[in-house]
């Protein structure tokens, strides 16, 4: 019996380009919402207690809307048809129902006082601000698991122009809100909120409007597709999430233990400055694994050729910032950072150069891991990064407290390292054990016929 190439079709560089370009501007504008927040609540009149219960709030949004982000991946993943569609809703719902509970908890019980007064040690006036901003951000859960579920089928689709076409309509919603408000007068950290969940919201009715007409048109059954039931579904989802859980809880552990360094604030704020340039360098470069995802079953060289072709320009654009003067240019005139936190910033920089320098290929990796459905494999990996990392960042401030904010970089770095080895060992030894089994049954289909 002849089998069919395992590879039959062809992707061309300029696909792979027109495919990711749309991805990286929309990661790009992501960035300016929370400028748009920030320009606003400054023009409060106490604008350090406004600003901090703002991103007292948002720091716990971080972990409770993961596991509405993470339908952008599963859906793009899994559905296929309708059967796969349906079945992705249903776990939705009940995702979007829990995160509104803990939302309504936060918000409205006293819940909210306990986690931001006690566990992230808030002042009680800051900590009454973010409670009250969880008054509005525990709606912003449901619009952002919309806006990842149907942009899920968008990218599927190939049509990701719509990503970036959502967040231009985003942005402006959000500016013409930011202008309202500083109109009537900014008093409250709940603007802020009111401007996120608003741009939120229509972010998610575009990827609805474009997502729903892409899903009606998707075929009742298909026969390359498997999955059938929520439970499947589950068991490709919740991997992700309970990693994702796991990797949330780093940048606490780093900061605290920074600050217990011989200059803990300037090691934090360090720290924190060398990370957002670092995350600007990142930004247009943070769906590898989408190309991995959507083409690597079809052509694994091409999608190896296009990594190898844009992969090194994060660590080029970081390594450059690190050790010329383009770097110092960039943290005075856009971030404002001048004196000693400048100097420890750009030192900073330096240990993040093999964060970004992994990476791409990591990302890579875990979008082929994605498209054959081992996410377990991705909740093994990250598990190690977490633990390096940690370890790392315990040794490092014991054995150099003198140093600042390049210890939280190298920790980073170190766990970024291990997560690759770990999972790029953990998949070869999974794609063993599937050559193994498949020929182990091969003779009793033989007899069988």
């Amino acid at each position: 019996m002849t089998s069919l190439p395992e590879h039959p079709e062809r992707v061309s560089l300029r696909t792979l380009f027109l495919f990711f370009i749309p991805l990286g501007v929309s990661a790009v504008l992501i960035n300016l919402s929370h400028v748009i927040i920030n320009g606003t609540l400054a023009r409060a009149d106490d604008p350090e207690l406004v600003i901090a219960g703002y991103a007292t709030a948002m720091s716990l949004l971080t972990v409770s809307e993961r596991p509405a982000v993470l339908f952008r991946e599963t859906c793009s993943a899994l559905v296929r048809d309708r059967v796969s569609y349906r079945a992705i809703l249903k776990v939705a719902f009940i995702v979007f129902g829990a995160s509104l509970v803990f939302g309504a908890m936060i918000g409205y019980t006293p819940v909210g006082t306990l986690v931001f007064a006690g566990a992230y040690g808030a002042e009680p006036e800051v900590a009454d601000a973010a409670v009250n901003v969880y008054h509005v951000l525990m709606f912003l859960s449901i619009f952002s698991g919309i806006r990842c579920l149907y942009q899920g089928v968008i990218i599927y689709k190939m049509r990701t122009r719509w990503l970036t076409i959502g967040m231009v309509f985003r942005l402006g919603g959000m500016f013409l809100m930011a202008q309202y408000i500083m109109h009537i007068g900014v008093t409250s950290s709940t603007q802020g909120a009111v401007i996120f969940v608003f741009g939120m919201m229509i972010e998610a009715f575009v990827s609805w409007l474009e997502g729903r007409n892409l899903a009606r048109k998707l075929p009742p059954e298909s026969p390359e597709c498997e999955v059938q039931s929520p439970r499947q579904i589950l068991r490709f989802y919740n991997p992700l999430l309970f990693s994702s859980f796991i990797v949330v809880w780093v940048p606490p552990i780093l900061n605290a233990l920074l600050g217990n360094t011989d200059r803990g604030t300037l090691s934090i704020s360090s720290f924190a400055v060398a990370g957002s340039l670092t995350n600007l360098c990142l930004g247009f470069f943070t769906y590898f694994h989408q190309i991995a995802l959507q083409f690597y079953r079809t052509d694994p060289g091409q999608v190896k050729r296009f990594v190898l072709l844009i992969g090194f320009t994060p660590a080029i654009l970081l390594t450059t910032f690190a050790f010329t003067p383009a770097g110092e240019w960039m943290l005075t005139h856009l971030l404002g950072v001048e004196g000693r936190l400048l100097t420890e910033s750009m030192v900073a920089l330096r240990g993040f150069i093999p964060f970004v320098l992994i990476f791409p290929w990591l990302d890579t990796l875990n979008g082929i891991i994605l498209s054959k459905g081992q996410t377990k494999l991705m909740f093994g990996s990250q598990t190690g990064n977490a633990v390096v990392t940690t370890a790392l960042i315990v040794v490092l401030t014991i054995s150099l407290p003198a140093w600042t904010g390049i210890l939280g970089a190298l920790a980073q770095s170190g766990g970024m390292i291990a997560e690759l080895g770990l999972l790029y060992w953990l998949f070869r030894r999974a794609m063993k054990t599937e050559v193994l089994d498949t020929l182990t049954a091969m003779p009793g289909e033989d007899t069988a016929r």
